[in-house]
């Protein structure tokens, strides 16, 4: 895969300019010591809608939303959050922004009601209005009944709701998600993807760093792949996935002569003798597989398995970014 960045058009609003930008960055740098963690990105996020940062361990997504988010300085590059630049007017990002973190900003010794009126005291508001506003919310991320108990008590997807509802006392206009789900069960992780799509539908800007890879599928407009500093790629999910072939379908056999005899009558194999399997290209359309059963049946021959590859975001991973630091292997879907 080319060393240079590899981006897609962003999207343009029906008079044919550019959606306004809710996150903008130029040559965006951050070093510790003589380790280099940002090495001049660039990005631009359209106002209302997801865009997910993907990295592997220590790509520095962590990084770029503590820098955009005002909670350490960037060593050079230019940023705009919300419309304020980030070097000369960091309260109007402040006020701009929302921030949860990996680690919950729950305290687990007060209760849930507790926590949303003390983050509404933290934003100045009247004791009423914290009231409404804590009630408002605790109703959104269904957590009433729970509301008066200890934070302690709650499992780990209703600590992140509550640890959201908090972030969203404040009104925030771009919401800055680092690692939402890690740690959470299946059906609590897509809770977490309804509430997301909920907050963009109304208009919020979201930014959304993950390790997981179906997460940034089902729930980002827009991708950029983090590796060694620089952006990798960038675009949405299927542009993506267009970057990389290798879709393919397999065939595996267990009678060596049935094997042999498929080989010779399909096109554009590969062999693995050793496996008793082939493999041919595609992309796994039903017209395709008909076409490779319809040989098969002509020949008098059957598979004993056939599998469907198409390149997804796992496979952009490690392409992008290698194979140590792949989160998950590619996957094949048996047919």
């Amino acid at each position: 895969m080319p060393s240079s960045v590899m981006s897609m058009p962003v999207p343009h609003q029906g008079d044919g300019h550019p959606s306004p930008a809710a996150v903008s960055t130029v040559g965006l740098r951050k070093s510790y010591g003589d380790k280099t963690v940002l090495d001049g990105i660039d990005l631009r996020i359209p106002a209302g809608s997801v865009f997910a940062l993907l990295g592997p361990n220590g790509a520095g997504k962590t990084t770029a939303v503590k820098i955009l988010s005002t909670l350490i300085a960037a060593d050079g590059g230019q940023a705009q959050v919300a419309g304020h630049d980030l070097a000369t007017s960091p309260d109007g990002v402040r006020a701009a922004i929302g921030v949860t973190g990996q680690f919950s900003a729950v305290d687990g010794l007060i209760t849930g009601e507790e926590n949303m009126l003390l983050m509404a005291d933290l934003h100045h508001l009247s004791k009423r209005e914290g009231r409404r506003v804590a009630a408002e919310l605790l109703e959104r991320f269904d957590l009433v009944d729970a509301a008066k108990k200890p934070a302690q008590s709650y499992s780990g997807g209703m600590k992140r709701r509550l640890d959201i509802a908090m972030t969203l006392v404040g009104n925030p206009r771009i919401l800055f998600l680092d690692e939402p789900t890690t740690g959470l069960d299946p059906r609590s992780r897509h809770n977490m993807w309804q509430i997301i799509r909920e907050l963009v539908s109304d208009g919020v800007t979201v930014f959304l760093t993950t390790q997981y890879l179906d997460e940034a599928d089902e729930l980002a407009d827009r991708i950029a792949v983090l590796n060694n500093g620089k952006i990798a790629a960038e675009g949405t999910a299927d542009q993506l996935k267009r970057l990389i072939p290798g879709g393919h379908i397999r065939l595996r056999f267990s009678d060596p002569s049935t094997y042999r005899s498929a080989a010779a009558a399909l096109r554009e194999i590969t062999r693995d003798d050793e496996a008793l399997t082939l493999r041919i290209p595609g992309d796994g359309s039903q017209r395709e597989l008909r076409s490779i059963l319809d040989g098969l049946d002509a020949a008098g021959i059957e598979a004993d398995e056939l599998t469907v590859h198409t390149p997804d975001l796992d496979d952009v991973f490690f392409a992008l970014t290698g194979p140590a630091t792949i989160p998950n292997q590619p996957k094949e879907n048996v047919r």
